[in-house]
């Protein structure tokens, strides 16, 4: 609990998040409250997505993370500044949340997401929110399989270039595994490979890709931006808040949603099978050209 000083009026909940009524009923900020978002990773993504949140007003959540910030964090994670090098993301960045809301209710999983620790972590979960590093394919695999399977929606929001892109698992919908495909022998290479075309069937952040030498999927790098985060996080915050208050249109996969503000671009993007369409089979011969893979 963040200690309050002592000149300052005490925190109510009410009226911090006051703003937000207009936008949501005032039943809706209680639903709000009462709800318990899960987020795994709490770095690029992960650490904005629970600071959004946070302010949106949710008032319960269950965080995964198990590394330490490092100066090359710097160009695009919230809680990434010369005071918090070396030092947990995951301790970080509940004290940043809990300086916004000191009444948070949080699950904290300083080990990071496991195969051991999934379900506690899912438990009472109303939304699972990605926050991953890309490469963490295989605990990523088990976190959507294991929501499919207790029926909670999973969302994930990917930082391409100066863009986003939208995918929403939902209970009775198309699965992760139908729509990416990454457990039929595939390396490791092609799984990244397949996660990367099936996140962005537009691939509109290709064309402005700079200098390819800097994705390198066998040693798990690539170029990021602080532009795609945050864009990242008010596409997940909406999401978030129409998962759990059940109203507005919701994009489910196979549809998704592509948004690039370098191109001035909006793609809604639709992939029957998922990356045994056709369509996605051609791009990922040709993404795997494109990034020197053949």
């Amino acid at each position: 609990m963040v200690d309050a000083r002592p000149d300052l009026p005490a925190f109510s909940y009410d009226t911090a998040f006051s703003r937000n009524l207009g936008w949501v009923t005032e039943a809706e900020q209680q639903r709000l409250k009462n709800s318990r978002v899960c987020i795994a990773g709490l770095g690029g993504v992960g650490g904005i997505y629970l600071l959004t949140l946070a302010r949106l007003g949710v008032g319960a959540f269950s965080v995964a993370d198990f590394d330490s910030f490092a100066l090359a964090n710097f160009n695009r994670q919230a809680g990434a500044t010369i005071n918090s090098l070396d030092r947990p993301k995951i301790e970080v960045m509940i004290a940043m949340a809990r300086d916004i809301n000191p009444e948070l209710e949080i699950r904290v999983f300083h080990e990071g997401l496991t195969s051991s620790n999934v379900d506690a972590f899912l438990d009472d979960a109303d939304v699972y929110l990605d926050g991953l590093d890309f490469f963490a394919l295989d605990i990523r695999k088990e976190v959507f399989a294991r929501c499919a399977a207790k029926g909670i929606p999973a969302t994930t929001v990917a930082p391409l270039g100066m863009g986003a892109a939208l995918l929403n698992f939902v209970p009775g919908g198309m699965s992760f595994e139908e729509y990416f495909r990454l457990d039929d022998g595939a390396s490791a290479d092609e799984q990244a490979l397949r996660f990367l075309v099936g996140l962005s069937p537009a691939m509109l952040q290709m064309r402005y890709l700079a200098d390819p030498s800097r994705v390198n999927l066998a040693e798990r790098r690539g170029p990021s931006t602080i532009i795609a985060v945050q864009l990242c996080s008010g596409i997940a915050g909406a999401q978030v808040l129409k998962l759990i208050l059940k109203r507005g249109p919701l994009t489910t996969a196979p549809w998704g949603l592509h948004f690039d503000s370098y191109r001035n671009r909006l793609k809604h993007t639709w992939r029957p099978g998922g990356n045994r369409n056709p369509m996605q089979r051609l791009l990922l011969s040709i993404a795997k050209r494109r990034l020197n893979l053949t």
